[in-house]
């Protein structure tokens, strides 16, 4: 009895530790040997071609610094629904500036100044305030969807300027710049989380926050500090982003927000927080990712797209509560 109570913990450990990762590689098979085949098969397989899988790359990159930033924000026990609008109000200052006949360095400083005034808003409503993070997110959203389409009258702003474009469209050692930044906050995100004191107190604050501030960490400046960098790289999303489409855009980053906060729960983030890695993140956004240009490739709509993205974070959330259940 002992010996089978043994094997079932082990058994959910392999899962959560490599459950993902064979997740990705059915995902890719059955992509590559069975759908496109047999859906398309007029059309030679372009599934697993280089241009393919650099496209997918570049096209989760934004998406996965959220999801980064998300992740840091759940594992407090937190939520942040103002990330999508963030987006908007830096690309629209950025598109201004630049419009305006700005230097493409000072377009960037301002925008991600905007994004960290709404990041650190967030963070002191939650906790110094004492607003619930849903409600103070929530009205934050609308306040910085309702300033980006007032700072810019609701038009966009087209950009010209190269170096600005290049941030976005450029590439490096036949790399796109975009994953080159994407690869940049993950490792560094890595480090901070598993290799720093303030990693340990943002684990700390989510799994027990009283225990928390009985054991010495200080819970609100960890918890501000955790709602500036999901800010900050919502920015940085939103620079990549602007730069992508050559436009400063106030209905930008419409839907982001669950993208981000999908990619974390596929990726094993608990969403009562305390639990969550980013290596799991990055499966979990590389999932939606494939997921995506699976659908893409295969003709799907990207109103079905919708809604099997929704129907995949609940199997996620109940999945995960599901494994942590059979752990104990």
């Amino acid at each position: 009895m002992n010996s089978l109570k043994l094997d079932s913990k082990k058994l959910v450990e392999m899962i959560q530790r490599f459950g993902l990762f064979f997740v990705i590689i059915l995902m890719i098979l059955l992509m590559r040997f069975v759908l496109e085949p047999v859906i398309i098969p007029s059309r030679p397989p372009v599934f697993l071609t280089s241009g393919n899988i650099v496209n997918v790359l570049r096209q989760v990159s934004m998406n996965g610094i959220l999801a980064i930033g998300i992740t840091f924000v759940i594992l407090t026990g937190g939520i942040d629904l103002s990330i999508g609008a963030i987006v908007a109000v830096t690309s629209v200052i950025a598109g201004y500036h630049l419009d305006r006949g700005g230097s493409w360095q000072m377009a960037v400083a301002l925008g991600m100044t905007g994004a960290f005034v709404f990041g650190i808003t967030n963070g002191f409503l939650i906790a110094v305030g004492g607003l619930p993070p849903f409600i103070a997110t929530l009205a934050t959203q609308a306040i910085a969807r309702g300033f980006a389409l007032v700072y810019s009258n609701g038009r966009p702003y087209l950009i010209l300027d190269d170096k600005f474009l290049n941030i976005g469209k450029g590439s490096s050692l036949g790399i796109p710049n975009p994953i080159w930044i994407l690869l940049s906050v993950c490792l560094l995100a890595y480090i901070v989380l598993n290799f720093t004191v303030f990693g340990r107190h943002v684990y700390a604050l989510g799994g027990n926050r009283q225990a928390a501030k009985l054991a010495g960490v200080r819970t609100k400046l960890v918890e501000i500090s955790v709602y500036v960098i999901v800010g900050v790289l919502a920015g940085l999303t939103a620079i990549i982003l602007t730069a992508r489409i050559s436009s400063g855009q106030p209905t930008a980053g419409q839907g982001y927000e669950l993208d981000a906060i999908s990619a974390a729960a596929i990726g094993g983030t608990s969403m009562i927080g305390g639990s969550g890695t980013v290596g799991g993140t990055i499966m979990g956004f590389i999932i939606i990712g494939i997921m995506i240009n699976c659908l893409t490739l295969l003709g799907v709509s990207s109103y079905y797209q919708q809604i099997v993205k929704g129907f995949i974070i609940i199997a996620a959330v109940m999945l995960d509560m599901t494994i942590k259940r059979r752990g104990k």
